[in-house]
């Protein structure tokens, strides 16, 4: 299968970001994508001369992982952000399981910004557990360590310099601040199947 990039330009004037930020970032995943296609053509072709057991194939299968989860999360990432974004309504499922899980949406939000304050590179994501219904905020480093097995991404914060930095330098909690403002809870809300 080969992946196209998808074209998030409709969030180009969003308040709080750069067009010159997002563009930049537009183009990181698009690098992304292209380096999915590329490592799945790569490995196909190791495979077809039977070349599978050799350690240029597990390490570009390794990079496959960190690619793709890069190419995904920033899809997740992307999506979650509008200009005019969707408040999250207080009879939505999703509000109702955020106030069983953490007793009310300010004390989410506050461990939320907790989780994307810490030092380090990564992402926060706000994780729903489908066996138990839990939801859970979590730091997953770099793309590829983290990730809660089986756990339905819902709300997805890049906390990667290349997010922030050229409008917030070492700002981090401005950034997060304008991120919230940007979150489109409906596309959030959509991701929430309990």
């Amino acid at each position: 299968m080969t992946y196209e990039p998808k074209i998030y330009d409709h969030l180009l004037g969003i308040p709080g970001f750069s067009d010159q930020l997002l563009k930049n970032h537009f183009a990181l995943y698009q690098g992304y994508v292209k380096n999915v296609n590329t490592l799945s053509q790569e490995l196909e072709s190791l495979l077809r001369d039977e070349k599978g057991g050799i350690p240029a194939y597990a390490e570009l299968k390794r990079r496959f992982g960190w690619e793709f989860n890069g190419m995904r999360l920033h899809e997740y990432y992307f999506e979650n952000m509008a200009r005019e974004p969707a408040a999250l309504p207080d009879d939505s499922p999703l509000s109702k399981s955020i106030r069983e899980h953490f007793g009310g949406y300010d004390a989410w939000e506050m461990d939320f910004r907790a989780v994307g304050a810490m030092r380090g590179i990564g992402w926060v994501i706000l994780y729903r557990d489908p066996q138990s219904g839990e939801l859970f905020n979590v730091w997953v480093n770099e793309h590829d360590v983290g990730h809660l097995a089986g756990c339905q991404p819902l709300l997805v914060l890049d906390v990667f310099e290349h997010a922030y930095t050229l409008d917030y330098g070492i700002k981090r909690a401005d950034y997060i601040e304008a991120f919230m403002k940007a979150v489109d809870w409906q596309a959030v809300a959509d991701r929430f199947n309990p």
